[in-house]
């Protein structure tokens, strides 16, 4: 099996317009949910990565026809599924393989799911799925695999025990399906959550509070076919805005989902990052100071994420690796993934000032000239945030295992050389 490897050589200035791909994480969970009905469903702006090529072909095993008519666009008809025989190496491959839960059983009356994958980042606890769906009428047991149960899913007044995004996704799936009345409370309220509800409404579901943390689905109803368009991936675009930022160079976004980027334009403006909003699309200009804005009195400051409307957990390595190009001294606090965190290594033996506080804090002070290494990519964000370290190292670096890049960026190198890049894509 070939290996493949981003060359990227460093120290160039980038220019342009690039525009972000359908988020992910809103693809995937819609692209589960089109299981609940049995009429064609059309979905476009639809990421063309590794994880939605894993996940169609999940769903194609479960019986439904699914299909690319174009490049991103997917038509999913699901005239009848069976609940048993997904494949678990596929399983194992991705973390929203868990979202079939919800549909399959609504659709089913039981499924049998093999335990998910996804990035090693950390405990990624599952418990919140399955006590959500209890509470909606569902029954379960584990031993190699998750088998549910339900005759009949009923409405409930459900709390989730945190505001996990993938056990909102399942539970309002469930809850568009289950009789009656829910009432989910705690709920995420991600940009992608809130499209999953979008595309649920536009199939016929009934769903107040959507944006909120407490959605009130009145479920039950007939569901039928619809058209429905990926909204932009904001984490991608704060990715191109951490990339303007360490080579200094003028990016236009275009259609970037302003609304959504609230948070993350803040977090970026402490590292001394501006961006200017044109309508719908983000302007970064070139050449900018970069230096993070301590608190009042002087003191450190600290980035840290928080469940959303906050800075994302996703954005937290490409906002180190800004950091270690900012003047300055700050503490970043990933306070959700015990695991993120180990990828700073990589860019202390590039140069970069960190000190690894614990697994959930680090230390950041600069600016650093990183120097161009061999690194490996552990996960889809830690390399994103190793290209952007490449792109601003002297030298040319080598990157492993990019497929967990591009598990979740679209043609990554592709987008990048049309910016100006020296990045190619090697198979050894």
């Amino acid at each position: 099996m070939p290996q493949l490897q981003f060359h990227v050589q460093g120290g160039h200035r980038l220019a342009g317009t690039i525009r972000p791909s359908g988020n992910k994480n809103a693809a995937l969970p819609i692209v589960a949910a089109a299981l609940l009905t049995d009429q064609p469903v059309t979905l476009t702006n639809v990421p063309r990565i590794r994880d939605l090529e894993t996940l169609v072909e999940l769903v194609q095993s479960a019986g439904a026809e699914a299909a690319w008519t174009e490049r991103n666009t997917l038509r999913i008809h699901a005239k009848a599924l069976r609940a048993e025989g997904l494949d678990p190496v596929r399983c194992a491959k991705i973390r929203a393989s868990i979202l079939l839960a919800a549909p399959l059983l609504a659709r089913c009356g039981e499924v049998e799911l093999p335990p998910p994958g996804g990035d090693v980042i950390g405990r990624r606890r599952l418990d919140t799925h399955f006590l959500a769906l209890e509470q909606l009428g569902a029954t379960h047991t584990f031993t190699d695999r998750f088998a549910l149960s339900a005759r009949q899913l009923r409405g409930a007044d459900v709390f989730l025990d945190e505001p996990s995004v993938t056990a909102t996704e399942n539970a309002v799936t469930a809850a568009v399906a289950a009789k009656g009345t829910t009432v989910l409370r705690n709920a995420a309220s991600e940009p992608h959550v809130q499209d999953l509800c979008r595309f649920l409404v536009a199939l016929g579901g009934r769903i107040e509070g959507i944006g909120t943390n407490t959605l009130t689905i009145d479920g039950g109803h007939a569901l039928g076919g619809a058209t429905h368009e990926i909204g932009p991936d904001h984490i991608e675009v704060g990715s191109f805005v951490g990339l303007a930022a360490v080579t200094r160079s003028s990016l236009r976004i275009e259609k970037a989902g302003v609304a959504h980027l609230k948070a993350v334009r803040m977090g970026f403006e402490r590292l001394g990052v501006e961006c200017e909003v044109d309508g719908d699309d983000l302007l970064v200009a070139a050449g900018q100071s970069l230096r993070i804005q301590d608190d009042l009195g002087g003191h450190v400051p600290k980035l840290e994420d928080q469940p959303w409307p906050a800075f994302p957990a996703d954005l937290m390595s490409i906002a180190i690796v800004v950091a270690t190009q900012c003047e300055g001294v700050i503490l970043m606090h990933e306070k959700m993934f015990e695991s993120r965190m180990f990828f700073v290594d990589k860019l202390v033996g590039m140069g970069a000032r960190i000190v690894l506080c614990d697994p959930h804090r680090a230390l950041v002070a600069g600016p650093s000239q990183l120097r161009a290494a061999t690194v490996e990519s552990p996960d889809i964000r830690a390399g994103m945030a190793m290209v952007l370290a490449a792109c601003c190292a002297r030298g040319t670096s080598v990157i492993n295992n990019v497929g967990q890049i591009e598990r979740g960026y679209e043609r990554i190198d592709e987008r990048l050389r049309a910016l100006g890049a020296k990045i190619e894509r090697v198979e050894k």
